[in-house]
C-alpha cells in the first residue's frame, strides 16, 4: 500500500498535485480542507469547531483534525493507499498519524514537500481567491498569518520525516506537469 504525505505552505499547489497523484496511483485523497468543508457543510460538531478557526485564518486544533482523518482512514481500509494533503501539519499530528496507521498495519511510504517562495505563494492565493470564495484567501493579513503559522508549526514536520528517511523536497515552481514529473520521480524511490 502506498501512503504519501504531500505538504507545503498555503498556495504551494498541494490540491492540484494531489489530483494528479490520485489519478496515477489510484489513492484515496485525504485533504483536511475537504474534510473541513464536508463537516462544516454537514454542520457536525467537528465542522463547527473547524469553522471558527478557519474563519480567523488559524489552523484547526489537532484533536479536531485527527478525528476527521481517522474517520476517513477507517472508511477506506481496502484502498490502494492514501495521499494526505495538508495533513499532518504538526509533529504531534505526524505522530498521531503514524500511530493510527500502525493500528491498521499501515505506515507512511514517504513525504513530499512542495517548496515555493513566499511571494509566489501570496500571488497564487490572491489569484485563487478570485474563484475559491474562501474568506481566508481574500485577506492579506490572514494570508500572511497562514504562511507564518506554516513556517512555525508545519516546517518541523519535515524533520520528523527526515529522521525516518521518508522525506523528499520538490520545487513547486514551474508548470503543473513539470512539478508532477518531479513528484513521480520521488514517489518511485519510496
Amino acid at each position: 500500500m502506498l501512503n504519501i504525505v504531500l505538504f507545503g505552505p498555503p498556495g504551494a499547489g498541494k490540491g492540484t498535485q494531489s489530483s494528479k497523484i490520485i489519478d496515477k496511483y489510484s489513492l484515496i485523497h485525504i485533504s483536511t480542507g475537504d474534510l473541513f468543508r464536508k463537516h462544516m457543510n454537514e454542520n457536525t460538531v467537528l465542522g463547527q469547531s473547524a469553522k471558527r478557526y478557519i474563519d480567523a485564518g488559524n489552523l484547526v486544533p489537532d484533536d479536531v483534525v485527527i478525528g476527521m482523518v481517522e474517520d476517513k482512514i477507517r472508511e477506506n481500509l481496502d484502498a490502494n493507499g492514501f495521499i494526505f494533503d495538508g495533513f499532518p501539519r504538526t509533529v504531534n499530528q505526524a505522530d498521531a498519524l503514524d500511530i493510527m496507521l500502525k493500528t491498521h498495519g499501515l505506515s507512511i511510504s514517504g513525504t513530499i514537500a512542495l517548496e515555493v517562495p513566499e511571494e509566489n505563494l501570496k500571488n497564487r492565493i490572491r489569484e485563487r481567491a478570485k474563484t475559491s470564495g474562501r474568506a481566508d484567501d481574500q485577506d492579506d493579513k490572514k494570508i500572511n498569518n497562514r504562511i507564518a503559522i506554516y513556517n512555525n508549526e508545519t516546517a518541523p514536520v519535515a524533520e520528523y520525516y527526515k529522521k525516518q528517511d521518508k522525506f523528499a523536497a520538490v520545487n513547486g515552481v514551474g508548470s503543473i506537469d513539470s512539478v508532477f514529473e518531479s513528484i513521480a520521480e520521488k514517489i518511485s524511490s519510496f
